[in-house]
């Protein structure tokens, strides 16, 4: 592309997650990375290899925001609570933002970002990149057709056997490398792994939960860690609707998943593909036939009968995206920050979803640390 066409980034925050969002911005025509910035220095060598190429390093973002003068827009890859810090001084410069969810470390911070979206005009992205994965848009578009009856509940799950931790070179870079098990720098497994899930149900409920209940604890590993190791949380959404998220570090069984159950149906989403079953003596949708889907209904009679309530454990109906369709979101959470900056366009995932995500992220922290339930309307006016 010719030099007008091209877009530059800086990165803040060049750990793992930058590293690896530099890898897909690089693959798209006319975007240059041209600066960098990160506290711990044996990143700029990891990143500048990425690249191919020498960049300009700082380890003060603000020098970076003042001297780099070739940068279009700030990609902010750094741990949860100098995510606002970050954002908001990039906005403030002049430049548009991709920041990596959750979008701020609690309520207040996350409001400033939207306020600082709003007077300075620039874009915002936030990183929720199953947003722009086609699966997930596919199963969507079908839910609210109709295709599963009324969605009254969603079960998410990211259940990993790990204890979370990276290797550290140093003791004295323990909370620098392992910044999500303390609490001064984390939001845990609900801000690191739920906010996905969370987002999803705000997307297809279309809403802020009311409610908020949930209970976890550090049972597992005795470490030294302040967050907890496993969280189990139900948030009421308007009309009786419920979403449920469970993270467990002790057991991978489950993975990742999404369930969405309606009176006509269910929808398993994962992180690469999603399916469709249906209930027994429902319709079924007129472009399906009995021999492309499987029933999960069961029936039972007055008496208990265990045969009934078995699950159904074979195949449904795979979501069929068009290969030109199809991509690692990832990818394409980036490709669709570049579209919008080239556009000028406001992006799918722009600061309201990042906001509606982070609060429901930080309340249901709250809600388990107080062990109690909250309602959503005394911390925030949708």
């Amino acid at each position: 592309m010719p030099p007008s066409e091209r877009i530059g980034l800086a990165i803040i925050g060049a750990g793992s997650r930058g590293q690896e969002l530099m890898r897909y911005f690089l693959r798209l025509p006319g975007v240059e990375i041209r600066a960098l910035c990160d506290v711990y220095e044996p990143r700029f060598g990891q990143a500048q290899k990425i690249i191919g190429r020498s960049v300009a390093t700082y380890g003060d973002y603000r020098r970076l925001l003042d001297q780099a003068r070739d940068v279009d827009a700030v990609v902010v890859a750094t741990p949860l609570h100098l995510h606002a810090e970050h954002v908001i001084a990039a906005l403030d410069s002049g430049r548009h933002v991709y920041g990596e969810k959750t979008m701020a470390y609690d309520i207040e911070q996350s409001n400033r970002i939207v306020e600082t979206v709003r007077h300075t005009g620039k874009l915002y992205q936030v990183g929720h990149q199953y947003r722009y994965a086609s699966w997930y848009r596919e199963a969507l578009d079908r839910i609210r057709a109709g295709e599963i009856g009324q969605p009254t509940h969603i079960f998410g799950y990211w259940h990993r056997n790990s204890t979370w931790r990276r290797p550290v070179p140093e003791p004295k870079y323990e909370r620098l490398i392992n910044w999500r098990m303390y609490r001064a720098y984390s939001g845990g497994l609900m801000a690191e792994l739920g906010s996905h899930h969370v987002d999803f149900a705000n997307w297809l409920f279309g809403a802020l939960p009311e409610t908020v209940v949930g209970s976890g604890g550090i049972d597992f590993y005795k470490d030294g860690r302040e967050v907890w190791d496993n969280i189990e949380v139900v948030f009421r959404y308007p009309g009786g609707r419920t979403f449920t998220f469970s993270s467990l570090l002790n057991n991978h069984k489950v993975g990742y998943q999404i369930w969405v159950y309606g009176s006509g149906g269910s929808v398993e989403l994962t992180l690469e593909d999603g399916t469709f079953y249906y209930e027994r003596n429902r319709p079924l949708p007129p472009n399906l036939n009995s021999s492309e889907v499987v029933e999960r209904g069961v029936r039972t009679g007055a008496s208990y009968s265990v045969r009934g309530d078995m699950p159904y454990r074979g195949p449904g109906a795979p979501i069929k995206v068009p290969e030109t369709a199809a991509g690692n979101p990832n990818f394409m959470a980036c490709q669709a920050f570049i579209d919008s900056l080239r556009r000028q366009s406001r992006p799918f995932a722009d600061e309201r979803v990042g906001w509606a995500s982070s609060i429901c992220v930080h309340l249901a922290n709250e809600a388990i640390e107080k062990g109690k339930r909250l309602r959503v309307a005394d911390y925030v006016k949708a």
